[in-house]
């Protein structure tokens, strides 16, 4: 197979990208500009449509490989492996860039487009508090937990601490589910009743429960069982 070298003018990345815009790329030319050099036999364009397609042709899943995981392909040593990681991350970072500055809670789905940014690379599970006031407007968010693939605990008592400190009049909860699932366990109803009754008690609104899992979610609110 031909190197990009080979590859007439323009067909190749590079002057393609100025020729036409990014937008003309696809996903596996983007990153091949990226790592530069293919292998003996491939191009950089062959070897990241083969990465892609191990992830689903996923820029979310691809996100979710380790340095060590993508080193294990054949052309890809640390240095690209680190580029390519950093290449998802900097997509994250343009999506909490995109948030407005003051963002205004209307919705579960609103929930969901906050934590996106944070959560669709974990790989383990993370519980997030989202501090709003009363008009429902975002005053910040704090990590609670990190755990395993299975679960990660959360103190309630220490929800609680959060929000006064932060002197929140509503707050959310937001976990992920690393395995893809959105459906609740017992473990997460036992949770957010706790947190419910516990947000009741010093007269804090208990908004919602959002479970992320990948493309979708699965909102206590919106089901009716808050």
């Amino acid at each position: 197979m031909k190197s990009i070298k080979d590859w007439a003018i323009e067909d190749r990345p590079r002057e393609r990208l100025l020729a036409s815009g990014a937008g003309a790329l696809s996903k596996a030319e983007l990153l091949a500009i990226l790592i530069g050099s293919g292998v003996q036999g491939e191009s950089a364009v062959d070897v990241m449509r083969t990465i892609l397609a191990d992830h689903g042709d996923s820029l979310m899943q691809l996100g979710k490989a380790s340095v060590q995981e993508l080193m294990r392909y054949k052309g890809i040593g640390e240095a690209k492996a680190v580029t390519i990681v950093a290449a998802c991350q900097l997509a994250n970072q343009r999506l909490k860039e995109e948030q407005p500055k003051r963002m205004h809670i209307r919705s579960s789905a609103d929930i969901y487009a906050y934590f996106r940014p944070v959560m669709q690379d974990l790989t383990v599970e993370e519980c997030h508090l989202l501090l709003l006031d009363q008009g429902m407007s975002v005053k910040g968010s704090v990590l609670l937990s990190r755990g395993g693939i299975a679960g990660a605990s959360v103190d309630v008592r220490e929800m609680l601490r959060h929000a006064l400190l932060g002197q929140a009049t509503c707050i959310v909860l937001c976990h992920n589910h690393p395995s893809g699932r959105k459906q609740p366990s017992r473990d997460d109803d036992n949770l957010t009743q706790k947190a419910a009754a516990a947000c009741k008690a010093v007269g804090i609104r208990f908004v919602d429960h959002v479970i992320f899992a990948a493309n979708d979610y699965y909102s206590y609110m919106e089901n009716g069982k808050l």
